[in-house]
């Protein structure tokens, strides 16, 4: 079945069901978690009376039946009650007993994830309007096995009710999930980079992503590994989420389709990581943009000052935590194989001026060599923000040809428009589009859409200009017989890491203020990306003759329409 397709069957049963009981952003607290128990549900259904018969023949023996359960049946989880959702309907009378059975009926792995859904309330709420009844009706009447809808296709299907909903309530459905036009392109890159370590049997490796939302980066993440390398590489899916609904359809994806979901951990990453001494090989996120970070400030702040800590560099401003993501990553790399791709905003890109916490991480990232390629994204590409966005591809060991290089690759032209527009969403990165960008990545050499330059390239030095200060027509000196400063004629000036400050001191500065100095003990290094400057093209302007063709034209034109309205 398409996505669409059972989308909309979901948001009909939402609109029949809920509606005028239910405000409608509340309705993924409400569907989802059934979606979720109709899937399981359809998966145990055919072991269902072997779980029940070997649950009572046990229960009173042993402590803890589930491994047995387990390896008798097959299934990763079960539920032990007499009820399903499809059973349910028999007893209409003891529906609110019979469904908390049945919730409690579930082996533990399952029940820590319904918990994070906290259906109390709203169960609560459907029974005492008779509506319990008439949702798990409409509900057992879908089909939801993963062999009917793949776990593919139900990924995509949480991703659209969660865009809905997020919509409805005015919040960033963005910090829900990447749309997969985005994320495929980002895998690409990521892998691509570094096949050699993905080649042979029996090889061990992971993927980590630490705002892992419903899950989809991780498993396009694999998906990429075993359709364009080998499906004999073991590859270990980790994730960290904060938002408790998603954490818990992650989670419970990763039950059904056999990944580990005692992986997927729940809390933030910034201030709660939760794989502390953990590495990994490939590290793919698309952190919230422009999020405040102040209800961690504490936590980042005193981390940042010890020098073994991720943020240690530099913190950037409260007002977007965009660059702590990235330095929580660098953190986590487990070898020179290591990898990182993530989404950002233009903001990370030139934010701070020279001495600044972002212009200190830029320059660490850049001075260590790991920065490896940055691509600029078509705009309205997310559905609650319609800004360009960025790819930074990340190494902790670049191949020969990059070391101490960095591509900027300009793929801002490269989509095609929806038919529909879906929120601020009305363009999508085409699969032709996708692979040229990614035939460019690999290529490594320069053209209209690939820039290439030396790390250094992106660096600066402030220097800092003063003049003496002049009072009463004379010069003033401090204690030290020095010419004291007149901060008010104070100035300041940019230049390129390999020009020499003496020299252009002479040259530029001297001849203009020839009682001038440079306050070395002032100069600073920065780093930041002017992306539009690099990709800049002259357009020449028109000549004079041409403009005055135009408006003499316009005149004639107006003159004409003049005469027809006095007619």
């Amino acid at each position: 079945m398409k996505h669409q397709e059972v989308s909309s069957l979901i948001w009909n049963i939402c609109d029949d069901v809920l509606r005028g009981l239910f405000k409608p952003h509340e309705y993924g607290d409400v569907i989802i978690p059934f979606i979720v128990l109709r899937r399981l549900d359809c998966i145990i259904e055919p072991h269902k009376e072997e779980v029940i018969s070997l649950y009572q023949q046990l229960k009173n023996d042993i402590d803890d039946i589930s491994p047995i359960i387990k390896k008798k049946t097959g299934l990763v989880f079960f539920n032990h009650s007499n009820y399903d959702l499809n059973r349910l309907k028999g007893d209409t009378s003891g529906l609110k007993i019979n469904f908390n059975n049945y919730i409690n009926g579930y082996s533990q792995n399952v029940f820590e994830i319904l918990e994070n859904f906290q259906l109390d309330k709203p169960v609560e709420k459907l029974l005492k309007n008779n509506k319990l009844y008439i949702l798990i009706d409409k509900l057992s009447e879908v089909d939801f096995h993963p062999n009917v809808v793949d776990n593919h296709t139900m990924g995509m299907i949480f991703e659209e009710l969660l865009r809905k909903f997020s919509e409805m309530s005015n919040e960033t459905s963005g910090e829900h999930y990447t749309p997969r036009d985005i994320i495929s392109l980002l895998v690409s890159l990521v892998m691509s980079g570094s096949k050699d370590n993905l080649k042979g049997d029996g090889l061990i490796r992971s993927i980590f992503d630490c705002c892992c939302g419903t899950g989809g980066i991780l498993t396009l993440g694999k998906r990429w590994v075993e359709e364009n390398m080998s499906d004999k590489v073991i590859i270990n899916l980790f994730g960290q989420e904060l938002n408790p609904q998603t954490y818990s359809i992650c989670k419970s994806d990763f039950l059904i389709t056999g990944e580990n979901p005692d992986n997927i951990k729940l809390g933030s990453s910034l201030s709660d990581d939760k794989f502390i001494d953990k590495k990994f090989d490939y590290q793919i996120t698309n952190p919230p943009f422009g999020v405040s970070w102040k209800s961690e400030e504490d936590f980042v702040k005193t981390e940042s000052q010890n020098p073994n800590g991720r943020f240690s560099v530099g913190t950037p401003r409260s007002s977007d935590g965009s660059l702590l993501f990235l330095q929580h990553l660098i953190s986590k790399f487990k070898d020179n194989n290591s990898r990182i791709g993530i989404v950002f905003n233009g903001s990370p890109l030139f934010s701070g001026d020279s001495g600044s916490g972002e212009s200190e991480i830029r320059r660490w990232i850049i001075e260590n060599d790991w920065l490896e390629c940055i691509v600029q994204l078509p705009d309205q590409l997310f559905f609650n923000t319609g800004i360009t966005t960025y790819l930074w591809i990340l190494g902790k060991k670049k191949s020969k040809e990059r070391r101490g290089k960095i591509q900027l690759i300009d793929g801002s032209n490269y989509f095609r428009p929806l038919k529909k527009s879906l929120g601020n969403k009305r363009k999508e990165i085409s699969e032709q589009g996708r692979n040229y960008i990614l035939k460019v990545y690999e290529d490594f050499k320069e053209n209209e859409i690939s820039k290439i330059y030396s790390n250094e390239y992106f660096g600066y030095k402030k220097l800092t200009i003063e003049q003496p200060l002049v009072q009463d027509g004379k010069v003033v000196m401090d204690k030290k017989g020095n010419l004291k400063p007149d901060g008010s004629l104070r100035d300041t000036e940019r230049i390129p890491l390999d020009v020499d400050i003496d020299d252009y001191f002479e040259k530029e500065v001297k001849p203009h203020l020839p009682n001038s100095w440079v306050d070395k003990d002032k100069t600073q290094v920065g780093y930041e990306i002017n992306f539009t400057k690099y990709f800049y093209k002259y357009t020449p302007l028109r000549s004079f003759q041409d403009v005055l063709k135009d408006l003499l034209e316009l005149e004639k034109e107006s003159d004409g329409l003049m005469n027809e309205l006095v007619k």
